[in-house]
C-alpha cells in the first residue's frame, strides 16, 4: 500500500500530527466540525474513526493557506 492511500485511525493520526487522541475527538465531533472553517475530513466505519492520509494532507494544506490569506 502507497503511503498516500495509507488509512490511519485515531491513534495514528495523533501521533502524527503530535497531538493528543482527546484533540482528535474534539475535532471530530459535530460540535467541532461546524466550529472550524476547514472540517477535519473522517472516514466514519463501523469500527471506528478512520482518515485517508491523503486527505489529512490536503486538509493541512488548506489550513495553511487559508492562514496565510488572513
Amino acid at each position: 500500500m502507497s503511503e498516500h492511500s495509507e488509512i490511519l485511525n485515531v491513534q495514528d493520526l495523533a501521533a502524527w500530527l503530535k497531538v493528543s487522541t482527546r484533540s482528535i475527538y474534539e475535532m471530530t465531533r459535530d460540535r467541532g466540525q461546524q466550529r472550524h472553517e476547514i472540517p477535519l475530513p473522517i472516514l466514519r466505519l463501523p469500527v471506528g474513526l478512520r482518515f485517508r492520509r491523503s486527505d489529512i494532507e490536503a486538509w493541512l494544506n488548506r489550513c495553511a493557506e487559508a492562514g496565510r490569506v488572513q
